[in-house]
C-alpha cells in the first residue's frame, strides 16, 4: 500500500479516498465503504496515529478493495456515455443539447437533451417516471397472479430501503429498482405483497415470500453485493 496523500490511498495500482472522521465518542479504529460518498470513511479516537490508522487500513486490503470495487458496478452519478440497464435491457446515455423533449428512449440508447448542467437532473426525472409506470405493471402482474391486491402503490425517492408495506396496504417501491435484474424486483414485490396478509418477519411471512417467489436467495445475494452502490446512484 502508498499513502500517497491525506485524502488517498493505493491499494495495488487502485486509488482509494479516504475520509479520516475524528470522534471523541469512539474508542477504537473503524473503516467503512460510504458509498454515497464512494469512499473509504475511517473513524478514529482523537489523535490517533495516522501511521497506525494505515497499517490497519493495509491490513484490510482485499476487504477494502472487494468492497470499494462494487462501487464501479452503478456510477454514483447517473451521465453521458454510461450504460444502464433498466428492466433488464441496456441502454447508453447520449446527450443532445439542441434536440428538445426532455429525454427518450431509442432501441439502444437514453437520449437527454439540453444544457449540461441540467442533464442529471434530466436524466432521473425520465428515470422516476419510467420506474412509475414499468414497476406498476409488474407489481399489477405479480398480485394479480396471487389474488393480493394492494390499496395503493407509491414510487419514492429512498435513500434506505427498496420498498414497504402498511397497514393500509400500500406499497411503496423505490424508483431504483428499475435498474435492478428482474429476479430483484420479483423478490422484492413478492416481499412487500406478503406484509399484506403478514405485518412482520415471521416464519409464516418468510414462507409467504418463499411461495410468491423462487428468487430469494439469488436476489438477497445480488443486494447484499450491489443493493449500496446502487442506492447512492441518481
Amino acid at each position: 500500500m502508498l499513502h500517497t496523500d491525506d485524502n488517498t490511498v493505493v491499494f495495488d495500482q487502485t486509488e482509494v479516498p479516504v475520509i479520516w472522521r475524528s470522534s471523541q465518542r469512539t474508542r477504537r479504529l473503524s473503516a467503512r465503504i460510504d458509498p454515497r460518498q464512494r469512499a473509504l470513511l475511517v473513524t478514529h479516537p482523537p489523535s490517533y496515529p495516522r501511521t497506525k490508522a494505515l497499517l490497519f487500513l493495509k491490513q484490510q486490503k482485499d476487504w477494502i478493495l472487494e468492497h470499494f470495487e462494487k462501487l464501479s458496478y452503478f456510477p454514483g452519478l447517473l451521465t453521458p456515455g454510461q450504460v444502464i440497464t433498466l428492466c433488464d435491457m441496456p441502454y447508453t446515455i447520449v446527450h443532445d443539447p439542441e434536440a428538445q423533449g426532455g429525454a427518450w428512449l431509442t432501441d439502444t440508447t437514453l437520449v437527454v437533451t439540453g444544457r449540461p448542467e441540467f442533464t442529471g437532473r434530466r436524466i432521473t426525472d425520465f428515470l422516476k417516471n419510467y420506474a412509475r409506470k414499468a414497476l406498476a405493471l409488474e407489481l399489477q402482474a405479480l398480485s394479480h397472479s396471487q389474488n393480493m391486491q394492494p390499496s395503493r402503490l407509491d414510487i419514492r425517492d429512498t435513500k434506505s430501503r427498496w420498498g414497504s408495506c402498511n397497514s393500509q396496504g400500500r406499497i411503496m417501491l423505490s424508483w431504483r429498482l428499475v435498474l435492478t435484474p428482474a429476479i430483484v424486483r420479483h423478490y422484492l414485490m413478492a416481499h412487500e405483497l406478503s406484509h399484506l396478509k403478514h405485518m412482520n418477519h415471521s416464519s409464516a411471512f418468510w414462507h409467504l415470500t418463499d411461495t410468491l417467489t423462487p428468487h430469494r436467495k439469488e436476489a438477497e445475494a445480488w443486494l447484499k453485493h450491489y443493493g449500496a452502490a446502487l442506492m447512492a446512484a441518481g
